[in-house]
């Protein structure tokens, strides 16, 4: 919106350069995108390997060593992203494969993708250890809703790049009509 502003204005310079900007963003957006992905295809590599040394950690010490906060694992809970045991007096305990998972949704949220894409792309690695992690992390199911529909982030990023440019190019033009 502040480039269109500034180009009405005549002010084809500052344009050009928010421009610049918007796309070094995107690009950065899609690196991150693309990095969460790498670490979960690393993690989930890993998952089935190495003994488990029975190590647990309390709700507090999860959060902590993941460094996020005991109302995002909750919130993680809540929304599907994983199950937690339980000792018998009813404290959740988590183990190294449960810190594996939450560290593969930390890494996705941290590139911005939605729960819902995270909870896709969870059950259907679930389903099929094959499955291709970019493909089904970036395609909304037919029957999802509206929200959910626009969790498209990889396509999405491409696309306002794709539109970056083309308005970096109408400037130029305006630039070159001004001259």
């Amino acid at each position: 919106m502040t480039i269109i502003k500034v180009s009405a204005a005549g002010n084809y310079e500052e344009a050009a350069a928010l421009t610049r900007l918007y796309i070094q963003q995107v690009d950065q957006e899609r690196k991150n995108a693309e990095e969460a992905i790498q670490i979960t295809r690393k993690i989930l590599a890993g998952l089935d390997g190495g003994e488990h040394t029975g190590i647990y950690f309390t709700r507090k010490e999860a959060a902590d060593f993941l460094g996020v906060t005991i109302d995002t694992l909750r919130n993680w809970e809540l929304n599907g992203l994983f199950t937690i045991k339980r000792r018998e007096n009813g404290y959740r305990v988590y183990s190294e494969k449960d810190i594996q998972r939450l560290k593969i949704i930390r890494s996705l949220r941290c590139a911005n993708y939605s729960l819902a894409a995270i909870l896709r792309m969870l059950r259907a690695v679930g389903d099929d250890p094959a499955a291709n992690i970019r493909t089904v992390i970036d395609t909304p199911n037919e029957d999802d809703d509206i929200m959910k529909a626009c969790d498209k982030l990889l396509t999405s990023l491409s696309e306002a790049r794709k539109n970056a440019v083309y308005v970096a190019g109408q400037i130029e033009k305006m630039q070159e009509m001004t001259k």
